[in-house]
């Protein structure tokens, strides 16, 4: 797994993609590329045994998420992705820091179904924000399971409005890594946690 190595050596103190520059990200690109031709999983759609589970973001090229980052007075903290299969639901969770006791989380919620051995389609559903003490938030599986809740709390529903076909490809999935492509050019790298 040499190709694996060298990709997380990539990816090492780059904060998410928050640090890279051009040239970091045309090499992390080029490694991702170099492992997705060694990619270990046929039908990554069909392996829910792999693909269940809690991912915490290591890498991305999304501006969606990068740009949480860049919001004055708030640090941007660990993101997660938390994929339930069986029920069909992704969870992609943020948690926020900035003033004291105002840690802060951002979630959204979606409904996957697979649309081939590699790609599932990505409704997006809900959005919230809440500030983690008032929510009583844990850990983002905690949170995954209340956000299934209509009513999880004082936190502030973000109307959806979604209405174009999102896609996600799964391009590499191994028992700990992940790589997927969205339809909107975004690249994203994760570990499960």
């Amino acid at each position: 797994m040499r190709e694996k190595a060298r990709l997380l050596e990539a990816i090492a103190g780059q904060n998410r993609g928050l640090l890279s520059g051009e040239g970091d990200r045309a090499a992390i690109g080029e490694a991702i590329i170099r492992l997705e031709a060694e990619n270990p999983t046929q039908r990554p759609t069909q392996r829910d045994d792999l693909l269940d589970g809690n991912w915490r973001l290591l890498y991305t090229t999304s501006q969606d998420l990068l740009n949480l980052g860049q919001f004055p007075l708030w640090t941007l903290g660990q993101i997660y992705q938390c994929v339930r299969t069986q029920t069909g639901r992704l969870y992609n969770v943020a948690e926020v820091s900035g003033l004291p006791y105002l840690e802060g989380v951002l979630s959204v919620r979606a409904k996957i179904s697979p649309l081939s051995d590699e790609r599932v389609s990505v409704k997006f559903d809900r959005r919230i924000l809440a500030l983690q003490r008032a929510i009583d938030y844990r850990n983002p599986e905690d949170f995954a399971n209340k956000l299934e809740q209509e009513n999880i709390g004082p936190a502030i529903d973000i109307p959806v409005d979604d209405n174009q076909l999102n896609w996600l490809d799964t391009t590499y999935l191994d028992e700990d890594l992940r790589i997927g492509r969205g339809s909107r050019g975004s690249i994203f790298v994760l570990t499960k946690n």
